[in-house]
């Protein structure tokens, strides 16, 4: 592998991180505090808890989960969107780097971002509600197969656009709401027999179910069913992104 290539293309992503660092890092945090503020401190503290847990600190794992997907996909989407749309990728195409060693460039960038985001979150959190941690290495592997998973996706995401719209559409219509619905704010054995029948179909629940479980040893699915999901979902991304370079799809003028 080409590790100087490797790490000019990561250190040009993580700078651009440190140019934006306001709209990377200081606003998803401002954000979710404002969540922590409002349905933690607020209306949390007048809510019966969830599984022995207070309400503020029940919806923390959601909450960051609901960041880390978003950060991982965004990221990673405009990572590489933009050297399509100014041409640069053509240059990176025809340079002596092979796409395992792009994917792994732009990948580990969004994916350092997005743990980055998620972790100061996870610090923010302990500000406004009382916290444990049961699990702290599966929290850890949770967040690392999240973010690389969503990261991949973002990257998918980023070929397959060709307009900066598009890579608005499948954060805001799809993986926001899914992550609303997955569980973040409640715990799907609260919804009716059917309604939880349903939310089993959303992929989202089982990442926040395994990572809420690093928290507090609870959980609405099976830890190892959720852990199983994630490996497929990372599997199925892995898979996507090889047949794009095979294919050539988005790439080739």
């Amino acid at each position: 592998m080409n590790l100087h290539a490797v790490r000019a293309i990561y250190g040009f992503e993580m700078a651009r991180a440190l140019r934006t660092v306001m709209q990377s890092v200081i606003s998803p945090v401002i954000s979710t505090s404002l969540y922590f503020i409002v349905f933690g401190a607020a209306i949390g503290s007048r809510m019966q808890g969830v599984g022995g847990v207070s309400y503020g600190a029940f919806i923390v794992p959601g909450l960051i989960m609901l960041s880390l997907l978003t950060q991982s996909v965004s990221n990673a989407s405009f990572g590489i969107y933009f050297p399509k749309f100014s041409g640069t990728i053509y240059e990176l195409l025809s340079a002596p780097v092979s796409y395992l060693e792009i994917v792994v460039s732009y990948v580990g960038a969004a994916a350092t971002k997005a743990l980055s985001v998620g972790l100061i979150i996870l610090l923010t959190a302990t500000l406004f509600v009382p916290l444990r941690i049961d699990h702290p290495l599966w929290m850890l592997a949770f967040l690392l197969l999240t973010a690389v998973t969503f990261s991949l996706l973002g990257f998918i995401i980023g070929i397959w656009a060709d307009g900066f719209e598009k890579l608005q559409v499948v954060p805001l219509l799809i993986i926001t709401p899914l992550t609303f619905l997955g569980g973040s704010f409640y715990s799907i054995d609260m919804l009716p027999g059917i309604w939880r029948t349903v939310a089993l179909f959303n992929p989202v629940v089982y990442l926040i179910s395994g990572f809420r479980w690093s928290f507090y040893s609870h959980a609405d699915v099976s830890v190892g069913l959720s852990l199983g999901m994630t490996a497929l979902f990372l599997v199925t991304a892995l898979g996507v992104v090889a047949w794009i370079f095979k294919t050539g799809y988005r790439l080739r003028a």
